[in-house]
């Protein structure tokens, strides 16, 4: 693994933050999750764009300018073709309960190769369950965003291992299905691509927007609406995304077979291109 703390590269020992910062104390931090691909960062301005809002509404430290280099520095260190990449944010040290100053923060990044779906999952489909917990957003009053304090979603995970799932789907308690552990759900029902309105308890994902997008250029009718469990019974296909897997069809949820359509195929391929961007000026390795 490569580890980058605060700008400066870092051996694992040296990969670290004191007892006293926020994220150590509390699970107060935010970060993002980014897929690199041949040097290349997928999508990297709209994970900063997302992580910028989500720092400005809580008053976290956040330098833009640092954060992309250190994010592109990293990446001409990978040896893989394929990285996941994690930036961390945290407030820094705290003596009480009180927010520190916004500008002694501190901001992590590790990366690490990363396996993709294999060509028989993205082919054949994937098995879910519902998670036995419920997703919480502890800041109710705020949109959805990725905060350090993520027990509910590592719990579902785990929960879909351990019954050997791939992802794990959570429901509010009148059988609203939200989104994956990991992921954001699509369904798609009479020529109409559906996913649940982002907002306090679904995270507006970057690969979920990039998905809108490649709908609306292919002419795919795509609405926010609740998804119920009969939604997922009734509809021709329903697929995952986020940043790391990007589509995954769902063959099946609790042992219960999904229809199979084409949108998930070509909705991939669509972003596929995307996902590559244009000729980059990012620096390579000698």
């Amino acid at each position: 693994m490569i580890f980058n703390l605060n700008g400066r590269f870092v051996d694992a020992e040296q990969a670290h933050l004191p007892c006293n910062d926020s994220a150590v104390l509390f699970g107060d931090s935010l970060f993002e999750t980014l897929k690199a691909k041949e040097e290349h960062i997928q999508f990297l301005d709209q994970h900063l764009d997302r992580l910028e809002l989500a720092a400005r509404l809580l008053d976290f430290p956040f330098n833009r300018q640092r954060l992309h280099e250190a994010l592109l520095a990293t990446t001409q260190r990978l040896s893989t073709s394929v990285a996941r990449l994690r930036l961390t944010l945290s407030r820094g040290p705290m003596a009480g309960l009180a927010l520190p100053s916004d500008k002694n923060g501190n901001f992590f990044v590790s990366a690490a190769p990363y396996q993709e779906p294999s060509a028989e999952e993205r082919r054949n489909g994937v098995a879910c369950v519902f998670a036995p917990n419920r997703r919480v957003n502890p800041l109710s009053h705020l949109p959805q965003m990725k905060r350090g304090n993520y027990t509910d979603c590592l719990y579902a995970a785990d929960y879909a291992r351990r019954k050997g799932a791939r992802e794990a789907l959570f429901q509010t308690e009148d059988g609203l299905v939200l989104e994956g552990a990991t992921s954001n759900l699509f369904i798609v029902r009479g020529e109409t691509l559906i996913t649940p309105p982002a907002g306090e308890l679904v995270l507006a994902g970057i690969m979920r927007r990039q998905v809108q997008r490649a709908a609306e250029h292919l002419q795919l009718p795509t609405v926010e609406r609740p998804i119920a469990v009969k939604d997922l019974w009734a509809a021709e296909e329903a697929f995952l995304t986020n940043s790391l897997i990007d589509l995954l069809p769902i063959a099946q949820i609790e042992g219960r077979p999904l229809k199979r359509g084409p949108w998930a195929k070509r909705l991939a391929k669509a972003v596929a291109r995307e996902a590559a961007g244009p000729p980059s000026d990012e620096p390579k390795n000698p």
